[in-house]
């Protein structure tokens, strides 16, 4: 892969791949698109680091070249261009917008956790207004309208990229049902909370979602239930734990078929929403967790490829109104984790 940046008053990235030509890579700082944003320290949400390096670059890529399916994914973890150079090959959209994420181990912290903490927190991240005691963020900061002024940014530096097809027609911020909401693990959950909230096109889950002593995944949800995907792997410690079976559980995910094993099935893997593997991991729940996106940890085909490439495409392009049959609660997903000691 060959790099070529063009420094102007922008910082406007072009990557130029083998078999993607076309493809665009944009960045910039989410505080020059908009002078409004703030720093947190209290969240580790900042502008800058304290060496004064940039700390809120935002990420972007599309390839103009594909046909475009008009959805948008938001990611809400760190930027993984082998995850987004995949879907811009899908035809979608991709941003990666700078918001609160680091807050898990900061805040939150009293024992027991109370049933909303958490999940307030993540939709006070998400959307910028207040739902948590714990924080008091900014509109502007918030993951909505942080994508939101992103998104005008590009539709005005990169049209060729189409990127105002996203924003709404009254202009008060994104088409959220042309958004893909999706993440690994704290992301994964972030994502899955807010579409609790906000009705979007469809949720991707990687590795989650977890809050396991969180009440929010059996709130009612503005996204049918039918648009949440999800996919990790068994030998991550969520499962030893019942974190994602119960997450999956609550969410309603059963309505639309069993848990399938992908290295035993084929797309469309039976309509389910609910996927996981089992590929050799050396036994690691580490190494597991990482294992479903694309990365070092993923798993790859004998002549390099990425074997799970067909799953991922599923995830994110499977007609939403295509299901499965609804299937019995898995026995041995508990649900009620405050009470109970944990597995060995």
């Amino acid at each position: 892969m060959t790099l070529r940046c063009f420094v102007v008053a922008l910082c406007v990235v072009q990557v130029v791949a083998a078999g993607s030509a076309t493809r665009k890579v944009m960045s910039e700082r989410a505080s020059v698109i908009d002078p409004r944003c703030k720093a947190y320290p209290e969240l580790g949400f900042l502008l800058e680091t304290d060496e004064g390096k940039p700390a809120d670059t935002q990420v972007a890529s599309v390839d103009p070249a594909v046909a475009s399916r008009g959805r948008l994914v938001i990611w809400l973890m760190a930027p993984k261009d082998e995850l987004f150079e995949l879907l811009n090959g899908y035809g979608l959209h991709v941003i990666q917008p700078h918001y609160a994420r680091h807050w898990f181990g900061l805040k939150c912290q009293e024992q027991p956790v109370g049933e909303h903490s958490r999940g307030n927190l993540r939709l006070e991240a998400a959307t910028g207004e207040d739902f948590s005691d714990e924080v008091d963020l900014a509109k502007p900061d918030g993951m909505m309208e942080r994508s939101h002024q992103f998104v005008r940014w590009l539709s005005e530096k990169h049209p060729e990229g189409d990127w105002d097809q996203f924003l709404a027609a009254d202009g008060s911020g994104l088409d959220w049902e042309k958004v893909i909401v999706s993440g690994a693990s704290h992301g994964s959950t972030t994502a899955a909370r807010f579409a609790k909230h906000v009705k979007v096109a469809r949720v991707v889950g990687f590795c989650g979602p977890r809050d396991q002593f969180q009440a929010w995944q059996g709130l009612p949800s503005a996204t049918p239930e039918n648009r949440y995907f999800m996919f990790s792997h068994v030998l991550d410690d969520g499962w030893v734990g019942d974190h994602y079976c119960r997450s999956w559980r609550m969410l309603g995910l059963g309505d639309f078929g069993p848990i399938v094993n992908v290295e035993d099935a084929k797309p469309p893997f039976g309509d389910t929403r609910r996927l996981v593997t089992d590929f050799d991991v050396g036994g690691s729940a580490q190494v597991a967790h990482g294992a479903v996106v694309p990365g070092p940890k993923a798993k790859k085909t004998e002549s390099g490829g990425w074997a799970h490439d067909e799953v991922w495409r599923y995830l994110f392009t499977h007609p939403v109104e295509r299901v499965g049959d609804p299937v019995a609660a898995e026995a041995d997903c508990e649900l009620d984790l405050r009470n109970r000691p944990p597995k060995p």
